[in-house]
């Protein structure tokens, strides 16, 4: 994709997101890779959420008509959160988890592989794990996981994810802590009540994006609203 093309997409992606959601269609995604790799790493807020949004849905499209293609792309996110790729991997977590959100068959393939960075790695049932230990990247991997659960959490359930995002609702970043709470709602998680409660007078502010909306929200938004969820399942 020349120059010109790749300014063009990202002067889209940092506008109106239903704009550069009918835009982008007009490309073929295989040469939308690179330019929103590119967007996804730039530090503008709304460039880079939105390149999430839109990453997940040009995935999924290049997923149906070449599965070999979107899985590079899902291997080159895992490799940027890699130590030894040099980098940090900032958004990949997010991308990843939009990907799977989106397309049936990256889920199937890839979702252990996004859960494993909730995972301390050690010699018997974490030998898989990859646990993420900065906490910008812990947010983009529960906003990930979060954002999964809206669609599967029935899945999620039988991962047994739970435990694992128990331990971030205690974390000393507070939008880890909100986007724990979070996912701990959208699965409906009653053994999370306790620590839902303790959560629900936590005022840390912060801005949470969602479909290309931002809406400022504190913990205890979180967390409340979660209980509630919680609450809803339980009458079901």
């Amino acid at each position: 994709m020349n120059r010109k093309i790749k300014k063009r997409v990202l002067l889209l992606l940092a506008g109106d997101l239903n704009v550069a959601r009918q835009e982008l269609q007009q490309y073929d995604e295989h040469g939308l890779v690179n330019p929103l790799f590119s967007a996804l790493y730039r530090p503008e807020e709304v460039l880079r959420w939105q390149t999430v949004t839109l990453f997940g849905e040009v995935l999924a499209r290049l997923a149906d008509k070449d599965m070999e293609a979107a899985r590079i792309v899902m291997r080159r996110y895992i490799w940027s959160l890699n130590d030894e790729s040099g980098g940090i991997g900032w958004g990949a977590p997010e991308a990843m988890a939009e990907g799977i959100y989106h397309h049936d068959g990256l889920c199937r393939e890839y979702l252990h592989m996004l859960l494993s960075y909730m995972q301390p790695d050690g010699p018997l049932e974490h030998q898989d794990g990859n646990y993420l230990e900065l906490p910008a990247l812990q947010r983009g991997l529960l906003w990930g996981v979060a954002r999964v659960a809206e669609k599967r959490a029935d899945l999620l359930l039988e991962k047994n994810i739970v435990p694992d995002l128990l331990r971030y609702t205690t974390s000393d970043d507070g939008v880890v802590r909100a986007f724990a709470a979070r996912a701990l709602g959208l699965l409906g998680a009653f053994t999370a009540v306790e620590a839902l409660e303790n959560l629900s007078s936590d005022r840390h502010e912060f801005r949470f994006y969602h479909d290309g909306e931002f809406t400022k929200l504190t913990v205890a938004d979180c967390a409340k609203n979660a209980l509630e969820q919680i609450q809803k399942k339980r009458a079901a």
